[in-house]
């Protein structure tokens, strides 16, 4: 086997080598000057000696010089065969007569008596050719190109060192590819370069492609004159934004070695003492680059990917045939030319049953290649696509769409599909879904204490009860603020009313103690007096007479509401009748002022403690008022208690469908509660009928958003079901005042706004009544106070306005077919059992629903129960 191995391998060399015999090779430079002698060689391989060799230059080339030829051979021994071959070379050196493009005619040779021939080759000629090291010769002329870049003056022109920026175009669309390419160009004596600056490309999204380390110099013509030329840099460009966009310049300084002015004697010896050449930094810079860059034209196909340019699009399935649960892909690739890199996925439609996960994206070789993962979770045959993929076609300025076919797929039933009986049909239960795993395995438990019945649809805000209350809340408070201000204005005359009132009443205390002042009676006088001032204050204190001394009357007074200093006078009076009654007469004039003092004292004392009482009441009877606002909407009775208990006992006990039953006894009476609803969407639950189990829970959602349990066990049901929808995400402030509105139910937000209008009364009564500082604090508490109270009554208004709303339903049939039109439409999709739908108008026995995310159809009216 080895040996038939070795011969097969020799048979492969010898044919390889045979194929390479006899050929002639043609070396010379594409691009010389008008007066440049250049070198043409031909070399010539093959077995054997070259007999004979015919070439002419034709009359665009003068011969200078030639043939020189030069012969070498070589023997190689391959498993015992030799073999001989020989390389044998022709050279010329030439010179152009005239300008323009030539052909070179083509060599003859014979080897062996086999005739073989060259390739014709083309060659530019120039007028101007000054360049540096590039001719065969020309000695004459580089010394020349040295004397011109700097041998005397130190300078280097710029025409003999220079770069150039060029771009593919200077008009573009946004996202059009452009590409840029930095040369050199030069005929000097390079050694080296440094401080290589480039431009940074803003408004374009850069790529670099060429970024060579080593630089490798040709020759070019620029302007019919001979340069080494390379290239430094080279990128892909596409246009950001659209406007006149500047390209900055590039920056580089290039070391060039010129030839020194001799300054020696002449002598041959002066090279080996002083040095040729030295060194000039050389700054050459490129010119700013403008690009005009337009807008895409509007009207862009809905399939619109962002790619400028022209290309070609390819898909394919990984898998045509699969089971459910199964991971396949769907290859997407978008080959051409243009905009690769910035390429957006297409869109592609999967069935509703197919979970899709993150596109995975890949680039190489000029095209983009897109894969979309995903798991069908049912079984059936679907079709995926067509895709559509557009693109903006710069050269003809149009859009053009790209279309795959449509791409069948087969999903087969797998083992781990369990069908679940569930109402009227078959629902597939998704093992899989993170929903399900991370909720839990089972719904929270019913509510078992004993609800608030109240009135189907009846809401505490906006009954007549609620009104009356703000009503008469509003009425207490005009009243309170009209008989303030009569009462201040008849206080206002402190001579007049105020003390005429208090007067009256100390004189009528001191009545028989003033009949004694009239009659001059000194001692009877002060005893009745002093009888007056204790009787005063143990019926106004209600103190026993054991504890009437001074030290406990003056506590007393001030804890009652009098001043210190007005209960220091009253003990002082009862100091100076005591004394009295011991002492000489000091006349009439001292009983007299000692009689007035008791009528002032008295009458001060009981006005500061009639203000203490008349504030509580005044507290007292705001909050028996708040405490009115507090409403009673529901009469509990006695049957639906009795069912109520019944259905939890039932329940408890695993008889889901008897609980149901008592529970849905007690809403056909026409009562209500959140939690009436919630226990029903339990049973419903239990028993299988996932459908029932969404519609009561969206119901007890109605009654009383805050219910967490309710919204907890509808999202678990959910997941329950077959059809996933995704829905149209609404505005996040109104997410935000949604979630906000959904704290508390809305009977509770109205019993607030009750309580914050009285708030707001009491503090606007405080800034009309109030007095300094009083004034200022109740304006900006009533303010705060009154931006509460309508918040709350808008959250409890609009909970109303949601639960009186019967725009929702439930889809309660197993399957049911969406048509376009009443009756005998096309069909347009298919939904499962469970699914929520929003009824936009009923015609006869069908209803026109829309989905949330915003799909509409008709289906039959029996097939639905509103929410």
């Amino acid at each position: 086997m080895k040996r038939i191995f070795i011969v097969i391998i020799s048979l492969f060399a010898a044919l390889f080598t045979s194929g390479a015999q006899n050929s002639i090779k043609v070396n010379v430079q594409n691009l010389v000057a008008l007066d440049e002698q250049f070198n043409i060689s031909f070399i010539i391989e093959g077995e054997g000696k070259v007999s004979s060799f015919e070439w002419s230059p034709g009359e665009d080339f003068q011969l200078v010089w030639g043939p020189q030829k030069g012969t070498s051979s070589s023997i190689s021994i391959i498993n015992g065969k030799k073999t001989q071959s020989s390389q044998t070379t022709y050279t010329y050196v030439l010179m152009p007569r005239k300008t323009g493009t030539f052909t070179l005619p083509e060599a003859t040779a014979t080897i062996k008596g086999e005739t073989i021939n060259s390739k014709r080759v083309s060659i530019q000629v120039v007028g101007n050719g000054a360049q540096s090291g590039g001719s065969q010769g020309g000695g004459s002329q580089t010394q020349q190109n040295e004397q011109r870049s700097g041998g005397s003056t130190g300078t280097i022109p710029s025409d003999d060192i220079f770069m150039r920026l060029s771009v593919s175009k200077t008009r573009a669309v946004v996202g059009e590819t452009i590409s840029a390419t930095l040369k050199l160009y030069h005929r000097v004596n390079i050694g080296g370069f440094e401080d290589a600056r480039f431009p940074s490309f803003n408004g374009f999204w850069s790529q670099e492609v060429q970024a060579p380390t080593n630089i490798e110099f040709h020759r070019e013509s620029v302007g019919d004159n001979i340069y080494n030329a390379a290239v430094l840099r080279s990128w892909t460009l596409i246009p950001q934004q659209a406007g006149e966009i500047i390209i900055d310049p590039a920056e580089l300084v290039c070391l060039v070695n010129v030839r020194n002015q001799s300054t020696g004697s002449g002598s041959i010896f002066d090279s080996f003492f002083q040095d040729d050449y030295r060194t000039i930094r050389k700054r050459v810079t490129t010119p700013a680059i403008k690009v005009l860059v337009s807008k895409i034209p509007a009207g862009a196909p809905a399939s619109f990917g962002g790619g400028v340019g022209t290309f070609r699009m390819s898909a394919a399935l990984t898998r045509d045939s699969l089971q459910t649960h199964d991971a396949a892909a769907l290859r997407i690739t978008v080959s051409g030319k243009g905009n690769i890199s910035l390429l957006e996925a297409p869109k592609v439609d999967f069935p509703p049953d197919f979970e899709v996960y993150d596109i995975k994206t890949s680039e190489s070789g000029g095209s983009k290649t897109f894969e979309y993962p995903f798991i069908p979770r049912s079984h059936g045959n679907f079709v995926l696509g067509p895709v559509e993929y557009s693109y903006y076609d710069a050269s003809t300025g149009k859009f053009v769409t790209l279309r795959s076919a449509e791409m069948p797929l087969k999903v087969s039933k797998g083992a781990d599909s369990a069908p679940v009986q569930s109402g009227g049909g078959q629902l597939v239960v998704n093992p899989n879904r993170k929903d399900v795993r991370d909720l839990g395995s089972d719904i929270r438990f019913i509510s078992t204490g004993e609800p608030h019945f109240k009135r189907a649809g009846w809401f505490f805000v906006g009954s007549g009860a609620f009104w009356i209350i703000a009503a008469l809340m509003c009425l207490v408070a005009a009243a309170v603020y009209f008989g303030t201000r009569k009462l201040s204005e008849r206080r206002a005359d402190v001579v007049g009313s105020k003390n005429r009132a208090a007067t009256k009443m100390a004189r009528k205390r001191l009545s028989q103690a003033g009949d004694f002042l009239q009659k001059d009676l000194y001692t009877a006088f002060y005893e009745e007096l002093h009888k007056a001032l204790l009787g005063f204050v143990g019926d106004k204190l209600n103190m026993p007479a054991a504890d009437l001394n001074k030290e406990n009357i003056a506590e007393r007074l001030v804890e009652g509401g009098a001043s210190e200093e007005q209960a220091g006078r009253f003990t002082a009076l009862l100091d100076a009748c005591e004394f009295a009654r011991y002492a000489p007469s000091e006349g009439h004039e001292a009983m007299n002022a000692h009689y007035e003092g008791a009528v002032n004292v008295i009458s001060e004392i009981d006005s500061a403690m009639k203000r203490k009482p008349k504030m509580n009441a005044a507290a007292t009877a705001l909050l028996a008022l708040l405490m009115l606002a507090v409403p009673a909407w529901g009469g509990e009775v006695e049957k639906p208690d009795s069912l109520w208990s019944k259905g939890v006992s039932a329940y408890a006990d695993g008889r889901w469908n008897e609980a149901r039953e008592a529970w849905t006894a007690i809403a056909a009476q026409g009562l209500e509660s959140a939690g009436l609803c919630y226990n029903i969407g339990n049973a419903c639950y239990k028993n299988g009928d996932n459908a029932g189990a969404i519609l009561w829970y969206e119901r007890a959602l109605k009654v009383d958003p805050s219910l967490e349990d309710a919204r907890v066990n509808l999202e678990f049901v959910r997941t329950q079901i077959q059809d996933r929808i995704e829905e149209v995400p609404e505005f996040f402030l109104k997410t935000w005042g949604r979630k906000m509105c959904w704290l508390l139910s809305s009977n509770v937000w109205a019993v607030l706004c009750l309580v914050l209008l009285g708030g707001t009364l009491a503090m606007l009564l405080l800034f009309l009544l109030g007095r300094g500082g009083a004034r200022k604090a109740g304006f900006f508490t009533g303010l705060v106070l009154l931006v509460l109270c309508l918040l709350c009554l808008y959250f409890a208004s609009w909970q109303r306005s949601d639960a009186l709303k019967h725009d929702s339903a439930i889809v309660t049939e197993a399957v049911t077919e969406v048509k376009s039109s009443p009756g005998s439409g096309v069909s347009l999709f298919v939904l499962h059992e469970g699914t929520k739908v929003k009824i936009l108008e009923t015609v006869g026995d069908w209803n026109n629903i829309e989905l949330s995310d915003g799909r509409q159809g008709w289906l039959p009216a029996g097939n639905i129960t509103v929410i």
